[in-house]
């Protein structure tokens, strides 16, 4: 499985699982990142954080800490 910090650009790819605990997984799933959801990969800034992603409609800046809790297929 990868992660979503290893998508590349231009990728649309669908959450599996969200790891984390407590808080952090909170927050990413109330972004509306939640197992299912189609995430489209838009851009990444050029040191790699953040990433600017496409999901349910909206656009999303993540740290790619975030992005490494989210594993993708």
């Amino acid at each position: 499985m990868r992660t979503l910090k290893e998508t590349k650009p231009g990728t649309t790819v669908r959450v599996a699982k969200i790891g984390g605990e407590g808080p952090v997984k909170r927050r990413i799933m109330e972004m509306g990142v939640t197992k299912g959801a189609e995430v489209t990969v838009r851009k990444v800034a050029p040191l790699g954080d953040p990433l600017e992603i496409t999901v349910r409609g909206y656009e999303l800046s993540l740290r790619k800490d975030d992005a490494e809790l989210i594993v993708v297929e």
